[in-house]
């Protein structure tokens, strides 16, 4: 686990958070990425919370449903970031699990030299960018 030191303040990151419409969807989406689920639970203030991490990894991604709060994500907001051993075999099977690998015949793309770099978007609109490394 990395960890910095700020003085004499040891820190590390640990979780990002994202609203979400359905949290049952959207942990279905991200399992689907190769993320583990972990805790789910209810805030103090009334939000459901579910847990997912990916494997041998300590940083969490929190998804946080409210029944009261319209999630909407505007174009290129935000994104997180998956880094792959082998992008076309990663994303063949991301694609074979019924998501949608953008831009557009990224295979070809590969072939050709391009930039080993895909993206997908979470029910929500957040953005997955995949790459190689």
């Amino acid at each position: 686990m990395a960890m910095w030191q700020l003085g004499s303040v040891m820190i590390r990151f640990l979780h990002t958070r994202i609203r979400v419409r359905d949290l049952d969807r959207s942990i279905a989406f991200y399992t689907t990425l190769g993320y583990l689920e972990g805790e789910r639970k209810d805030s103090p203030q009334g939000n459901r919370l579910a847990f997912l991490r990916l494997p041998e990894q300590d940083v969490l991604l929190e998804l946080c449903y409210s029944p009261d709060y319209s999630a909407t994500c505007p174009d290129d907001l935000m994104h997180t970031c998956l880094g792959v051993p082998d992008i076309v075999v990663y994303c063949g099977q991301v694609e074979a699990a019924g998501i949608e690998i953008w831009p557009g015949g990224w295979r070809e793309k590969f072939a050709a030299g391009a930039r080993k770099m895909a993206f997908v978007t979470d029910p929500d609109g957040y953005e997955v960018e995949i790459l190689e490394c």
